[in-house]
């Protein structure tokens, strides 16, 4: 399932996909595969996503 909030969140931020990736240490392909669902990012990541989107993990990774 694509991560439609995650896009939204990091786009409203104006965070490219490839300066979400570099502050919180993964790479730009992660990003992608978060966003387009083939990815299931660890505990840490989504944590990691969430304090750079200014997100809880229920806003954007729970339905």
């Amino acid at each position: 399932m694509k991560n439609l909030k995650m896009k939204s969140a990091r786009a409203a931020k104006g965070l490219s996909q490839k300066a979400l990736a570099d502050l919180v240490g993964v790479s730009r392909q992660t990003i992608i595969a978060i966003e387009k669902g083939d990815y299931n990012p660890t505990i840490n990541l989504c944590v990691s996503i969430c304090k750079v989107l200014d997100k809880t993990l229920d806003e954007l990774f729970w339905i």
